[in-house]
């Protein structure tokens, strides 16, 4: 793997942009500014003065620095206010090879939107210095559980196409509303698309692209502790399948409604939890399961 044309900082590798082949601005920095329209001109212009914008050779870009198409530019991304998030993750498995990592609720795996420092990657490379660390999958911010990451960029491959193959095994806990004598089924197949709503997914007709096994583990008045297993692992599959059943995962804000942005509620998280995940190490040939230490009850 080649080396980044900037280091990381702060537990944060540099983000890269591809010049378009037919732009027509008459600099890069202008081209920054356009792109990037929620970026004021001023926090770019402090990122060149700083040199924190190079090419892919290294080579600093300055304020007049011609457009150049196809050239690739990085950048280090940062946010002036940064929400905390006041859970902490907890590593239960290294070596040399593979990170195991029980992630709390509301924490994203990978920066994204308006959490940088305040994502999983960052903080366990700032935690543990480790700068080639990258996850071999995600779960949704709102979902807790087990996240597997690679440590060195050799395994990286051999642990991807692990799940590229559908050679490992996940499983779910979800609460949910649930009426006595119910029948749940062992399987939901259904096709996910896009939805109208960029943040959401929707079952739409046509040839089932999605697959989730259930499994009643507990229930008690209004409410029930699911099992679920995902075959395939589309965006959302398991949250959509739930709400499409008429049991919308306890705390969801995205399925069955929408609501507004910002409406986490920190004591009230979204009860989903990545409960295990095994398989058979492709680095070590030994046979793996890692469950989290964390548990989803029951409403009294």
């Amino acid at each position: 793997m080649a080396a980044l044309p900037l280091p990381v900082r702060d537990g944060v590798g540099p983000s890269c942009v591809a010049l378009p082949e037919d732009g027509n601005w008459p600099t890069i920095a202008e081209f920054l500014v356009q792109r990037f329209a929620a970026i004021p001109r001023a926090t770019w212009a402090a990122r060149i003065e700083a040199g924190d914008v190079v090419d892919e050779h290294g080579q600093r870009v300055t304020h007049a620095r011609p457009y150049q198409p196809r050239l690739r530019v990085y950048y280090y991304r940062a946010l002036d206010a940064e929400p905390v998030i006041p859970f902490q993750e907890q590593v239960i498995h290294q070596d040399a090879h593979l990170l195991v990592v029980d992630k709390p609720h509301f924490l994203p795996v990978t920066p994204v939107g308006k959490y940088v420092q305040q994502s999983l990657l960052v903080r366990l490379k700032r935690a543990l210095g480790l700068d080639h660390l990258a996850p071999l999958h995600r779960i949704d911010r709102e979902t807790a559980g087990i996240v597997l990451f690679s440590v060195q960029p050799a395994g990286r491959g051999p642990y991807s196409a692990l799940f590229a193959e559908r050679a490992v095994h996940k499983r779910y806990e979800a609460i949910v509303p649930w009426q006595a004598g119910r029948a749940l089924p062992a399987v939901r197949h259904s096709r996910l698309a896009p939805d109208q709503h960029f943040m959401r997914m929707a079952e739409v007709a046509g040839e089932p692209n999605a697959e989730t096994h259930f499994e009643l583990l507990e229930a008690r008045g209004d409410w029930a502790r699911l099992g679920l297993s995902p075959f395939t692992g589309r965006r959302h599959q398991l949250r959509v399948h739930c709400a499409a059943l008429g049991m919308p995962i306890r705390n969801d804000a995205i399925y069955p409604v929408l609501l507004p942005e910002g409406s986490d509620d920190i004591d009230h998280p979204l009860q989903l939890l990545a409960r295990e995940i095994s398989f058979v190490d492709p680095m070590t040939g030994a046979e793996r399961r890692f469950t989290s230490l964390r548990s989803l009850a029951l409403p009294a």
